[in-house]
């Protein structure tokens, strides 16, 4: 098969999985938006991948304003054209898409239906959902006249997908309220790429390079915006005897940085995203992760940065809903200590528990990587998406064949 997959943001797992299904001889081209601020994967061709797999980013013709709502959604419309391009270049079978501003996603679909290619929509956040809520919060009135705008343009590009992969069961009834049909929707939980996220020991040439050697440290490496709460971390920072280093970019970033200047809090080090080649080391030198959601956002995404920490073999202290999908796993395989987000006070004294105890996080790291080790194995992760491909395609030319049978039962009734 001829396979697109796009992610907007670059994550490790869908190069993973790109690479892995072009190794099983399928032609896979991969895309990314090259102008998106986030932490990356592996997104460079090297020569030991698969010959039929190519990764590309794609790009608009100015910088990407992230902040300002009405430019930011004009550009994602541009990039939306520019992505309807690279699908009529390539002419796939099968198109994926994850993780895609609803006004380029919608203009992805169209090209693959204008095609003839079969749609798999990956759906990673429920993003009607999140704009509501979010929006809402800051300009009540536009933002629910807004967030209902894509919500009905969420629910309508589901409804025309021609399979659905979904992240966590959690989205489910969600699905269904939108009358998406239950035969077309697939549950794969998100994963990382394991072989790429080998163990490193506390003390190593990352950690002795960048001032990380001979200290506790504790980890946020991730995005870190509307979905979270840094203040936390600020009071975690003046109350624990470590240093707490948050690897991220942005606005948010740039105030929790300005806000730790003020309070004079100078165990607070803010440094931009590292390479993700440099991901395994850095978070080997970590005594601690930290994952944050706030309680909105507990209902319509799942951090993916938790599954990394997994891989990374690391305990993980979360502020994070407890109904929320990577809540259950911390908790689930014993993994780290997860608080509602707003309890600061239990997060804080969760962080002081963990760093005062070697034996707590040592058998918290050990459980987090014997469940990665279980869960994340691409192959039959690939497997999977196969199967989903399979079943999407020729529920495709079943529902081509029945259009074709009733256009000629018409023409005949007509003729008689």
């Amino acid at each position: 098969m001829r396979i697109l997959i796009h992610d907007y943001s670059g994550h490790p797992f869908q190069a993973q999985l790109s690479r892995s299904l072009a190794a099983r001889g399928h032609e896979v081209l991969h895309l990314y938006f090259a102008g998106f601020q986030t932490p990356r994967g592996n997104l460079v061709r090297s020569n030991d991948d698969p010959a039929g797999f190519e990764i590309r980013g794609v790009s608009i013709d100015e910088p990407f304003l992230k902040d300002s709502f009405l430019k930011r959604r004009s550009q994602e419309i541009a990039y939306g054209k520019a992505l309807r391009d690279e699908v009529r270049k390539f002419g796939p079978h099968i198109v994926v898409s994850a993780n895609t501003p609803l006004d380029a996603q919608k203009q992805i679909i169209a090209t693959s239906k204008e095609i003839g290619a079969t749609f798999v929509f990956w759906v990673q956040d429920l993003i009607g959902e999140a704009i509501t809520r979010i929006l809402s919060k800051r300009m009540p009135i536009f933002g629910w006249v807004v967030g209902l705008y894509y919500r009905r343009m969420e629910a309508q590009i589901l409804r025309r997908s021609d399979a659905i992969v979904s992240i966590t069961a959690d989205f489910l009834p969600f699905l269904e309220k939108l009358g998406v049909p239950s035969d077309r929707v697939s549950v794969i939980e998100n994963w990382a790429p394991l072989e790429e996220m080998p163990i490193f020991p506390k003390e190593n040439d990352w950690a002795a390079a960048n001032d990380f050697a001979g200290r506790m440290n504790v980890v946020y490496a991730g995005t870190l915006g509307f979905k979270h709460n840094p203040s936390v971390l600020l009071d975690l920072a003046r109350q624990v005897d470590a240093t707490i280093t948050v690897f991220s970019e942005g606005s948010v970033v740039d105030a929790l940085r300005a806000s730790a200047q003020r309070a004079g809090i100078s165990n607070l080090v803010v440094k931009p995203w590292v390479p993700f080649s440099d991901l395994p080391k850095m978070l080997g030198a970590a005594d601690l992760v930290c994952a944050l959601m706030e309680p909105d956002a507990g209902v319509f995404s799942v951090p993916s940065k938790v599954l990394s920490y997994f891989a990374a073999g690391k305990p993980i202290l979360a502020a994070i809903p407890s109904q929320n999908l990577a809540a259950r796993l911390i908790v689930r395989e014993r993994a780290g200590i997860v608080v509602e987000p707003g309890d600061d006070r239990s997060f804080v004294d969760a962080g002081k528990r963990l760093l005062s105890s070697i034996e707590m996080r040592v058998q918290m790291s050990r459980n987090a990587r014997r469940f990665a080790e279980g869960a994340f194995d691409i192959v039959t992760i690939a497997t999977r998406f196969e199967a989903i491909f399979n079943m999407a395609q020729h529920k495709g030319i079943s529902q081509l064949n029945v259009r074709a049978n009733d256009v000629s039962d018409a023409l005949s009734e007509q003729r008689s």
